[in-house]
């Protein structure tokens, strides 16, 4: 019998539930560590969607292990849990977390749509200072 191929990202892209944004956002991660002791760590995401986020961590987590999301700018939690693991990179790997319930709010963002992509037109307007798609107000 053969194997199925790995996905590749853009299959993953296209089963994603949400729209993934760059975002940094300053988080603190709590969680439970040895002897039942609170463990956090303030931190920050790569990226951000409605169900969840990519975040930097210097602690050890494991798959499926609980975590909360504090906001640090509006104190707002979210239980989530992690879904991804990447290798070790230096002092912090990006770590996959899902929200236990979807949040979007969370972010206090307005994603795109779900069928927006890079080819979508609004992609491609690039309103310079003027407003006015690809005019500048810059005289030489």
């Amino acid at each position: 019998m053969g194997t199925v191929p790995p996905s590749s990202r853009a299959d993953n892209d296209a089963q994603r539930r949400s729209q993934r944004v760059m975002l940094k956002v300053s988080v603190v991660v709590l969680t439970q560590g040895v002897d039942n002791r609170h463990v956090s760590e303030v931190t920050r995401t790569v990226a951000v969607n409605a169900h969840g986020a990519m975040i930097l961590l210097a602690m050890k987590v494991s798959i499926g292990q609980l975590l909360t999301l504090r906001h640090s700018g509006t104190g707002e939690e979210a239980s989530c849990r992690v879904v991804y693991l990447s290798p070790h990179q230096s002092e912090k790997r990006e770590v996959g977390v899902d929200f236990m319930k979807a949040s979007p709010g969370f972010w206090r963002i307005s994603f795109p749509p779900p069928d927006w992509t890079n080819r979508s037109p609004e992609a491609k307007r690039s309103a310079g200072p003027s407003g006015t798609p690809g005019k500048s107000k810059i005289k030489k």
